[in-house]
């Protein structure tokens, strides 16, 4: 076999090699995948996988003549991964907001608790007003209270125990916490998808459609051109997959959400096959 032969059958099984590892990274970063990234500092294989893909679009001889399959996968890999991080930066906030809502719950029981310790004059109403922000048993519990009239009773220092329990629960979040901690372990993987494979995806060339698939493509352009023409001029259309990344996705977001220092010099993908094919 000439030698030739022998590189191209490297190729292919190199080629093969890597859309297998795109594959493995994508089903670690599913959220639904029962075999997920835990900790991007601690996990190596995750690490040797990027790297691997990164080695392969970085040293590939002939830019012009890479695997289309690789190019689509890796470029799908990190729209994936960008998706995914909206989706846990969305997530972030709302836990955020979820916090910040405890500490204010933990704040109106804790007053209510010595209005009715007290046996203030209001203190009935005051239970009732808060008795859409509590689940029944604190209500009732905070109604036990003011009516014992023996602060020695067993009863009474079990409720002020639960009462006292819940409002160092809401003040302490400990499940939000955790939760938070868990998003940002798999925000860190997918930010370092983000800025290691697609900085090196920007090297290559967008690879031109088969002729079949030009073909299609054209027609399935003219059948909805109406549409595209409406939506471009009625609605703002939608940034490209790295403009997504570079606005907020992987820098300010992390930044804001998980005090995480970032320095990046922001690349740029291909945005059409005429600007790069002409490079």
């Amino acid at each position: 076999m000439s030698r030739s032969g022998i590189v191209n059958v490297r190729m292919v099984i190199t080629e093969e090699k890597i859309l297998s590892n795109i594959d493995k990274v994508q089903k670690l970063i599913n959220p639904n995948s029962k075999k997920q990234i835990i900790q991007l500092e601690e996990d190596a294989y995750f690490k040797d996988l990027i790297e691997s893909i990164k080695t392969y679009l970085i040293e590939y001889p002939k830019k012009k003549n890479f695997p289309k399959s690789v190019y689509k996968a890796a470029y799908a890999l990190v729209e994936y991964a960008t998706n995914q991080f909206e989706e846990n930066t969305k997530k972030i906030e709302e836990l955020i907001r979820q916090r910040e809502k405890n500490i204010s719950l933990a704040a109106e029981l804790r007053d209510t608790l010595d209005t009715v310790q007290n046996k203030e004059e209001n203190w009935k109403q005051a239970v009732k007003d808060v008795s859409g922000d509590f689940p029944e048993d604190i209500i009732d519990t905070l109604g036990l209270i003011g009516r014992t009239k023996s602060e020695k009773s067993q009863n009474y220092q079990d409720a002020i125990k639960l009462i006292n329990a819940r409002i160092a629960n809401l003040e302490s979040n400990l499940h939000i916490e955790i939760d938070m901690e868990r998003i940002e372990d798999r925000s860190k993987a997918l930010s370092y998808i983000g800025i290691e494979v697609a900085d090196a995806l920007k090297l290559i060339p967008t690879p031109q459609e088969d002729e079949e698939e030009q073909v299609a493509q054209i027609e399935e352009t003219a059948a909805a051109e109406d549409k595209k023409y409406f939506e471009q001029t009625r609605v703002e259309v939608k940034p490209s997959l790295w403009q997504r990344i570079k606005n907020t996705k992987i820098v300010r977001a992390i930044v804001y959400a998980f005090k995480i220092k970032v320095v990046l010099q922001v690349p740029a993908l291909p945005e059409g096959r005429g600007e790069q094919g002409q490079n």
